[in-house]
């Protein structure tokens, strides 16, 4: 099973190109029409309700998955410590039944490595497909591969030109952020990038989840798009 989508949906810069002829309020359905998957952003910044939720589940097509980006709360201002009361409030929030795809734990770039931490936190994750997503080069170490795969918890491999690019799986499930190879949130990737990662997705063999998160000139869609189109996923409109 491999699901390739971009990472959010609301963004004025696709208006004139991909959301072309097409309200604002239909660009979520618009989107989910052409990708298998899409990550929710905006549960990082604010505690999404769930009637949101269940308004975007009802949006998309039955075969539609989610991720769910974690909040800053826990990863950013807790920085993983002390973390039971807020991922409850943010773990009842959620109503995406079926459509739950995994959660996503971005960390700040300033947070290093540190194995008690990283341990307590995973130990307090609910059953389910998590995956961490870490910025710091302190995370290249055996010490952090072996918590994740004991926990089946997936590490984050990322692409980007301002921070580490490790490349591990971890879990029975890959997870892959594609920022944009030479530009930060900007640069589209070309044909020679795209057959890389896709050689990459084959090679590792299980499921996998990649979002295009270079999303600021309007790239991610057609990315996705043509990764999928490498990997043999249909292309056609699913609306």
């Amino acid at each position: 099973m491999i699901r390739i989508g971009t990472s959010g949906w609301r963004y004025p810069e696709w208006r004139d190109g991909f959301y072309r002829n097409v309200p604002q309020r239909r660009w979520l359905s618009h989107l989910a029409g052409h990708v298998s998957t899409i990550e929710i952003n905006s549960s990082f910044y604010r505690l999404q309700p769930p009637s949101n939720y269940r308004k975007w589940y009802a949006e998309t097509p039955p075969d539609f998955t989610f991720a769910v980006k974690g909040p800053k709360l826990i990863t950013h201002l807790k920085r993983l410590r002390y973390i039971e009361d807020p991922l409850k409030t943010f773990l009842d929030s959620l109503a995406l039944g079926p459509k739950q795809g995994p959660i996503i734990w971005q960390l700040p770039p300033s947070l290093r490595f540190d194995r008690a931490i990283l341990s307590d936190f995973l130990a307090a994750l609910p059953p389910g497909r998590h995956a961490i997503e870490p910025r710091h080069e302190s995370f290249r170490t055996d010490a952090y591969f072996d918590l994740l795969h004991a926990h089946n918890a997936a590490h984050v491999v990322s692409d980007a030109p301002t921070f580490p690019c490790i490349e591990a799986v971890t879990a029975d499930f890959a997870y892959i952020r594609l920022h944009g190879h030479d530009e930060l949130y900007i640069s589209s990737y070309d044909d020679e990038q795209l057959d890389e990662w896709a050689r990459k997705i084959r090679d590792w063999n299980r499921d996998t989840y990649v979002y295009f998160d270079n999303t600021m000139h309007g790239a991610a869609p057609g990315n996705a798009q043509a990764l999928a189109q490498r990997l043999g996923i249909p292309l056609a409109s699913r609306t």
